[in-house]
């Protein structure tokens, strides 16, 4: 659905404003997302005034998925979509746990591991999506796919086995880090492949999921900070510290405002043009990350980055080379 609508709103521009679109949709996504990841590193590691680092990673999920609500209904509005669900909601439920177990996991394995040891680790991410559509979808994979995971895999080990891994802190563990990081993999390689089975059998639009699984998230991640006792001392510590408040909602919108690029660029240029783009991106960012925050780095660790980049940048390759052999 995505490559034909893509198609048909590419038929109306040349050749140079199609590549013009592409690039900022691309700019747009890698500046929106290098913002993002440079203030979750400042968040999570860096001291605001007197009341330490942040501790409440489930509130900045909050905050990110209501922000995420009211970009969905102007999309749903904008595009003359129904508000009603299309799938059961208890479908939508089950994506929103993940996801907001997912994101917390994520800010948590800040706190004990670099920005770079985390971006390189999420590269790992398509060997859980595998196995988990294995398990739920009864997929095959080829055995370059394989190959592919293997090449990332091996490219992963050795970026966290030569060199230094931990964060910037005080309470540092790389440890407990590498445990965070593999809960985050596993919760969203099961967000990937349920979003996508929601996709093939309910037919749900990318504009309806996104307002149900993020109003969704938006009440779980409430839930779990009332429960946990955490929504008071995390909106104490917000109101606080200006700068914090700046931050939190810079990154909210950073991330609201990089979904627009990524819807725009998934439905005009297709799904392998983003990932292409996602690639590029990780580069950037942890480029940014090693610029800005002083992280120290091996000669080993950029050999395993080289291994990690090649094989993804590879797998974008060989996806659009099948999908031009497609279309021919």
């Amino acid at each position: 659905m995505v490559g034909g609508q893509g198609s048909i709103a590419m038929v109306d521009r040349s050749s140079r404003e199609q590549i013009g679109w592409c690039l900022f949709y691309g700019a747009g996504i890698i500046g929106t997302l290098v913002l993002y990841g440079v203030l979750q590193e400042r968040i999570m590691t860096i001291p605001y005034g007197d009341d330490g680092t942040f501790k409440y990673s489930v509130f900045l999920v909050f905050m990110n998925r209501v922000f995420a609500v009211v970009f969905s209904l102007c999309m749903v509005r904008l595009n003359n979509e129904e508000m009603r669900n299309s799938a059961p909601l208890w479908k939508y439920l089950i994506i929103s746990f993940s996801n907001v177990y997912a994101s917390t996991c994520q800010y948590e394995a800040l706190k004990y591991v670099s920005f770079a040891v985390q971006m390189v680790c999420k590269s790992l991410k398509m060997l859980p999506v595998m196995l988990w559509g294995i398990a739920i979808s009864g997929k095959c994979y080829d055995w370059k796919d394989w190959l592919v995971a293997a090449a990332v895999t091996g490219g992963v080990t050795e970026f966290v086995m030569t060199g230094p891994t931990a964060a910037p802190t005080d309470r540092a563990s790389s440890l407990l880090g590498f445990c965070w990081l593999l809960a985050f993999l596993a919760l969203d390689g099961l967000t990937s492949t349920m979003q996508e089975k929601l996709f093939k059998e309910h037919k749900t639009t990318k504009c309806n999921q996104m307002l149900y699984v993020n109003g969704l998230s938006s009440v779980v991640s409430l839930a779990t900070l009332t429960t946990t006792g955490q929504l008071v001392p995390a909106f104490g510590y917000w109101l606080a510290e200006p700068r914090f408040l700046a931050d939190s909602l810079t990154l909210s919108a950073s991330a609201v405002s990089s979904q627009w690029f990524i819807y725009s660029q998934v439905k005009e240029f297709g799904a392998l043009v983003f990932a292409a783009t996602m690639n590029v991106r990780q580069v950037v960012s942890i480029l940014v990350s090693y610029m800005k925050y002083h992280h120290p780095i091996t000669v080993l660790q950029v050999f395993g980055l080289l291994a990690v980049f090649a094989a993804l940048f590879c797998k974008s390759y060989l996806g659009m080379q099948q999908q031009t052999e497609k279309g021919e």
